[in-house]
């Protein structure tokens, strides 16, 4: 029988719920558990895929298609496995389930209310994961923050649940926040106070409370809370700030956040760290730091590509050094191209995905700039469409060429829409989504790095390369060096003669983890590094790659 380890935010969202959740779980996974976690949005949309990065953060994309929440992505990373679409739920899920049941006559004669019906949903789409997936827990992160209108019936299902299931295979994990005023020098308790008083009202009492500070929490502090919380003063945990997110599950199990969870839960087996440690504090002490330009328009928030940013960092640690990532404007590059020549104090360019027509020709001009001035570059999805556009104009003269997704009168497409897209008219969930096998050629960069002909990668996108302009392509040294689905879509490019100009159709950073990096951003951070090297220091010595 699954048991349900329930993660809660108090006071303010931006906590890092997602990360307590995905190293609470990587803690029982450690003790030997078959582990799996959930995530709970409460908006009405029906999945991520038609929100802006920049309101809600990055759309994650799972092998089987699902666009969620970038949660999941935390717990991939963790967990180190595969989740499917069933591991997000939101309300427009839930509301639509129930009211097709109500259009097919599954409730007649009966008022279609919040409770039971709703909640009722929740509930069995919780139970249905656990059991589908074998897990012995089920760990749930409830989206949001306590108080918040559109989360309650989430938190009345998970109530009921407490009451169906027993103080025995259920556990209620609060995190919640000590701010601290630099005037006055004291981490303040009131506001997680008030945040499981508000628990409390709507009949929820926290077994274990996680307090997220700059600092540890001091005992006085841990004492305050435990008493106007009635949450025992062992099953206070504090979760300081640290300097990789791959310490925390270290840091909450020094803390001692497992005795409580293993008490409540019957979980007699202990953690093993050794492992997990040795490729966290990989994270920590870097010889030396690397500069990445990111140019794209979404910069003003790093959580819209926090998957490339992850994929970068676990490849630096392969690599000995940190990726320092500056977020560069896209649209600032067409408003004064002499800003392009500032992408050559850096020691690679990344290029990330996105949509649509506002700032490409930024994005386009710092790809050609980044191919003459030899710097390394890596271009994803969008970015790797882009890439191949500019490569057209600046090379093969083909001054109009362009995707048919920004110009569709352009006279060069040489990005165009998918043939089965031609059709479609809704926006959501219409992509091509999630995993495909691509095949390399032997002959070739992609296959140095992979060491394999196969690989799987994850997708997103509705245009693709238009392989009429294939050979002449090849002709002036840039060539596409992979393909899927029977050669029907290139996926990564490569140019000739460059120390590292690559492209991929795909998003290698979905599958990017800690303990697997993704092979192509590891030769990326590679060249990253040689290149500082080359520009600061002998070879051999990373040190005063920090320049």
């Amino acid at each position: 029988m699954p048991k349900y380890l329930f993660v809660t935010g108090g006071v303010m969202s931006g906590l890092g719920k997602g990360i307590t959740t995905s190293s609470v779980a990587k803690l029982l996974q450690l003790c030997g558990l078959e582990v799996t976690c959930l995530k709970i949005d409460p908006y009405l949309n029906f999945d991520a895929g038609t929100m802006n990065p920049i309101t809600h953060g990055e759309v994650f994309i799972t092998d089987d298609g699902g666009e969620t929440d970038m949660d999941l992505g935390n717990y991939e990373r963790f967990l180190n496995r595969d989740l499917s679409r069933e591991n997000n739920i939101t309300t427009g899920q839930v509301y639509k389930k129930v009211i097709d049941d109500e259009r097919k006559g599954r409730f007649l004669g009966k008022s279609v209310q919040i409770i039971p019906h709703i909640t009722n949903e929740i509930k069995r789409r919780i139970r249905e994961v656990a059991e589908d997936s074998g897990a012995d827990v089920l760990v749930v992160e409830v989206g949001g923050t306590v108080g918040d209108i559109e989360s309650l019936p989430f938190l009345e299902a998970l109530r009921q649940m407490r009451m169906e299931e027993g103080q025995g295979r259920t556990l209620f994990l609060h995190v919640s926040l000590a701010p601290e005023l630099s005037v006055v020098g004291e981490m303040k308790t009131k506001p997680t106070q008030h945040s499981v008083q508000e628990m409390r009202r709507i009949g929820i009492q926290p077994d274990v409370l996680v307090i997220r500070g700059t600092r540890s929490l001091p005992k006085e502090a841990k004492e305050k809370i435990s008493l106007f919380t009635s949450v025992p003063l062992e099953s206070v945990v504090s979760d300081p700030d640290v300097d990789s997110i791959y310490q925390v599950p270290r840091v909450l199990n020094e803390e001692g956040l497992l005795k409580p969870i293993r008490a409540q839960l019957g979980v007699r087996a202990r953690p093993g760290m050794t492992e997990w440690n040795k490729v966290a504090s990989r994270f920590s002490h870097p010889a030396g730091v690397v500069k990445v330009a990111m140019v794209g328009k979404y910069a003003s928030l790093a959580d819209s590509y926090v998957s490339v940013n992850q994929a970068l960092s676990h490849a630096g640690a392969v690599n000995g050094v940190r990726p320092a990532i500056s977020w560069i404007e896209s649209e600032e590059l067409e408003a004064d191209r002499s800003k392009l020549s500032v992408l050559e104090s850096y020691d690679g360019v990344v290029l990330p995905q996105g949509f649509g027509s506002r700032g490409v020709e930024g994005k386009m001009l710092a790809a050609n700039h980044a191919r003459v001035a030899g710097i390394p570059f890596l271009g994803l999805c969008y970015g790797f469409q882009l890439a191949s556009v500019s490569f057209a104009r600046h090379v093969l003269g083909h001054d109009r060429a362009n995707s048919t997704e920004v110009d569709p009168e352009t006279p060069d497409p040489v990005i165009d829409l998918l043939p089965e897209q031609k059709k479609v008219t809704d926006l959501g969930g219409t992509m091509r989504l999630g995993g495909h096998d691509v095949f390399l050629d032997r002959k070739s960069r992609a296959f140095r790095i992979y060491r394999r002909e196969k690989i799987r990668e994850r997708h997103r996108h509705r245009f693709e390369l238009n392989q009429s302009y294939l050979g002449e392509f090849a002709d002036a040294g840039m060539r596409y060096t992979a393909f899927s689905d029977g050669g029907k879509r290139a996926e990564i490019m490569e140019l000739d003669g460059h120390p590292f100009y690559m492209g991929t159709q795909y998003h290698p950073e979905y599958i990017s983890r800690p303990e697997r990096p993704e092979p192509i951003y590891v030769a990326f951070v590679g060249a990253c590094a040689a290149r500082g090297r080359a520009r600061f220091q002998a070879p051999g010595k990373l040190s005063a790659l920090t320049r």
